[in-house]
């Protein structure tokens, strides 16, 4: 892969550090064909890289990074809980094009049936809430996955950008810390986590932007496969 957007690549390096300071972390079994992937889109090569853990209360910790030529850098990345536990699911991405970044979110989506967050959660999130971005932005139309402290705007600057930053870095400290001393849930509840994170999943597949760029550079079949395969595979029972 080229060189990466400096928000991207230091981002990734605080997920990276988050989860080995907090989590004992163990293979994940992807695809073997799937790990890294290269295609071409329009004249230029693409490049996908996977890294993906789990560990005693995820089920999946999932981070790539995917460039199209010099045109576009992608950071996505998401922690699958397992369902016996009641947690939100982590989520942030960020989009760079030609060194401008146009998209960063991040968020800790709602795996209650009531889409509620913990109170543990609440409070914490109150308390971590960033100040202001010049640039917010509307949440796709399948974004009712989202929680009220879905943070998804165009950083306009170098002090934005960092902004964005070091606010993911004391969301996934917070995120990892209730995590680790969650109790299981029973097994009726366990379920209704299971189904709530199969709902974000589906609805993350109907993310069309992600899907056309797939299309293009792979083929239908392919994209499909890694929508359902590698980003947004479903909970087993």
């Amino acid at each position: 892969m080229v060189e990466q957007h400096p928000l991207i690549a230091q981002l990734a390096t605080v997920i990276r550090q988050g989860w080995a300071a907090h989590l004992a972390l163990e293979p994940y079994p992807l695809p073997a064909d799937l790990g890294y992937v290269e295609g071409h889109l329009e004249g230029e090569r693409v490049h996908i890289q996977n890294v993906c853990y789990q560990s005693t209360h995820f089920r999946k910790l999932h981070l790539e990074l995917a460039q199209v030529g010099n045109s576009l850098d992608v950071l996505h990345c998401v922690m699958f809980p397992r369902p016996v536990y009641d947690v939100p699911l982590f989520g942030v991405d960020i989009v760079a094009g030609r060194g401008q970044v146009s998209a960063a979110i991040v968020d800790v989506s709602p795996t209650r049936v009531d889409h509620s967050l913990p109170e543990a959660y609440v409070q914490g999130l109150t308390a971590l809430r960033p100040a202001p971005f010049q640039h917010p932005r509307p949440l796709p139309p399948w974004g009712d996955i989202f929680s009220e402290f879905c943070l998804f705007v165009r950083p306009v600057d170098g002090a934005e950008e960092q902004r964005f930053i070091d606010y993911v870095a004391r969301l996934l400290h917070f995120h990892c810390q209730q995590v680790v001393t969650s109790a299981p849930l029973s097994p009726a509840l366990a379920q209704q986590h299971q189904s709530q994170q199969s709902y974000y999943c589906r609805q993350q597949q109907q993310n069309d932007k992600t899907r056309r760029v797939l299309e293009r550079a792979f083929g239908n079949a392919w994209a499909e496969r890694y929508m359902s395969t590698v980003l947004f595979d479903l909970p087993q029972t």
